[in-house]
């Protein structure tokens, strides 16, 4: 199967538009034009963002399809296998073989599309040895249903064990001003040449409005005064500025349920910090 021209080692995505939050206005709602789902996944596309990430769990695979309908070739297609939820509101975790190859067929008719671009295994598992995951993953790219494989909530030995038994393009984990678990990854992910997916960039809205800790909100405020941009973005880019300061490929995936946060996302991309605004900003994460 030949790779999604949209996403090459040397040449990922500069952002991505994470869809958990993608929800059809409720029966009768008022319908709000900045919150329209199809407006605003189309928003993102028209301002170049091509990654579009979604999952099993999130429930909204239909409606991802459906905005994306007419302008498939413009989106480099995400989805995640593997967390099921249970009766009581509570989650486990399935990926044995079967579950993966049922997982992607249900995804793909949901979707209303033949491939998927970046299959990602959203949890890892404490029953499923993951190289049979992952084996039954690389059957799907195989079998043309998948182009390139990812993984999610898993360990640094888990993505090496992966990668022997296919090569894993992307590692999805949360990255933040507030959270930096991802960065244990970094070394094997430059060694193995896989690029970092840095969800949650705004630490969950965290790092966007009043919950802010005191000392991070003081260090933001400084460059978001000299460039005139909110706090928020400032705290995007500085996810963005790890790529250059690890020499690590790596996508920020910010959430948005507004063409207003779209543009907002996107133009934080194109904030540059200086060093001594960078240093100060380490020095007072949480």
């Amino acid at each position: 199967m030949t790779p999604s021209p949209l996403w090459s080692a040397d040449n990922p995505p500069r952002q991505g538009l994470g869809l958990m939050r993608l929800r059809d206005p409720e029966p009768g709602g008022a319908r709000e034009p900045d919150r329209d789902p199809v407006a605003v996944v189309h928003a993102a596309l028209d301002q170049g963002v091509t990654l579009l990430d979604t999952a099993e769990m999130y429930g909204n695979e239909e409606l991802v399809g459906r905005t994306i309908a007419g302008r498939r070739d413009e989106v480099l297609l995400c989805t995640k296998f593997g967390v099921v939820w249970g009766d009581g509101g509570d989650w486990s975790v399935r990926a044995d073989a079967a579950t993966v190859v049922r997982s992607c067929d249900t995804s793909l008719q949901r979707l209303g599309v033949d491939v998927i671009d970046l299959y990602y295994l959203h949890h890892r598992s404490d029953e499923t040895p993951i190289e049979e995951t992952v084996g039954a993953m690389a059957d799907l790219v195989a079998a043309g249903k998948v182009r390139a494989i990812g993984l999610s909530n898993v360990t640094v030995e888990d993505v090496r064990r992966a990668d022997a038994v296919h090569h894993v393009t992307a590692l999805q984990e949360q990255w933040s001003l507030v959270a930096n678990a991802a960065e244990a990854f970094l070394p094997v992910l430059k060694e193995l040449g896989i690029t970092l997916v840095a969800h949650s960039p705004l630490g969950h809205g965290q790092l966007s409005g009043d919950d802010t800790p005191s000392a991070l909100r003081a260090a933001l405020a400084g460059p978001a005064a000299r460039l005139e941009v909110p706090t928020g973005q400032v705290a995007l880019a500085w996810v963005h500025h790890q790529q250059r300061r690890h020499d690590q490929a790596v996508v920020p995936l910010p959430g948005a349920t507004s063409i207003s946060h779209v543009r907002a996302n996107v133009a934080a991309a194109s904030i540059s910090l200086t060093d001594d605004e960078l240093a100060i900003l380490d020095a007072v994460r949480s």
